[in-house]
């Protein structure tokens, strides 16, 4: 079946760094759009980054662009979010998700079929 494993989370000072992996398995990862959520405690799910099955084209939220970049390497089935300049409010449980429909990069979390279970991202101040 269809499984995505996220790592790469962790504690860290506010304008520290982390990089978020996810690795994909029992898809044709090419044929995916991969995304990025998280959800810190008594907020709603977001669109952190995401990217179309090729990679030309990304989608972040306006509350990271500048900080985050999303990356893919088809070849190795992982998707990357490279996290800059972190801020206590980056607090969260970050997600892995992948769509295989959408040319580009659907925006809602209910455009996506697989998820991962999730990294916590602890940024402290």
């Amino acid at each position: 079946q269809v499984q995505l494993v996220e790592s790469g989370g962790g504690l860290v000072q506010a304008g520290g760094s982390l990089r978020l992996s996810c690795a994909a398995s029992g898809v044709t990862f090419s044929n995916y759009a991969m995304g990025w959520f998280r959800q810190a405690p008594g907020k709603e799910r977001e669109l952190v980054a995401g990217i179309s099955r090729s990679g030309k084209f990304t989608r972040y939220a306006d509350s990271v662009k500048g900080r985050f970049t999303i990356s893919r390497d088809n070849a190795k089935d992982t998707v990357y979010l490279q996290m800059n300049s972190l801020k206590p409010e980056d607090t969260a449980v970050y997600y892995c998700a992948a769509d295989q429909e959408s040319p580009t990069v659907p925006a809602y979390s209910r455009q996506y079929d697989y998820w991962g279970q999730g990294t916590q991202v602890t940024v402290s101040s």
